[in-house]
């Protein structure tokens, strides 16, 4: 399974640098049917790590499935706080993980942050959500 790993650094500019990372795996990969909302759910993954983790770089983990069309985006941040899925979209703050649950029919969890490879811990969690072909995809929770 290719497994790619991003870090981002508490920017303004790094949830649109992870978006365009996961577009650009997922393409050269021939997974362009997943690229748009992978491409959400990361930017809504990683601009939590960044307003929720007080500053602290976060580690996005992107896997994709051999030989099933699936792939799983975890973002690994400094909070220990799971995210909140809020009911419904009404408010402007707070639907990121509602859209996230949406879009990959509640398949997104936590872990802990010991569970990435890269680099130290950071002391919080993981946050992960997949797409593409549901079931056992050797993808791992």
């Amino acid at each position: 399974m290719p497994e790619y790993t991003l870090f981002c650094p508490s920017l303004d500019t790094t949830p649109r640098v992870a978006r365009d990372f996961v577009v650009s795996v997922l393409r050269s990969q021939q997974l362009d049917d997943l690229a748009d909302d992978a491409a959400l759910c990361t930017s809504e993954l990683v601009t939590n790590a960044c307003v929720h983790a007080k500053g602290a770089d976060a580690v996005l983990r992107l896997t994709v499935g051999e030989p099933l069309a699936a792939v799983r985006v975890t973002v690994y941040d400094g909070d220990l706080q799971p995210p909140i899925l809020r009911d419904g979209c009404l408010d402007e703050n707070g639907r990121g993980m509602w859209l996230v649950d949406a879009l990959t029919e509640g398949r997104w969890g936590t872990e802990p942050d010991a569970a990435h490879s890269v680099g130290p811990p950071l002391g919080g969690k993981g946050v992960w959500f997949e797409l593409g072909a549901p079931g056992p995809s050797g993808l791992g929770r």
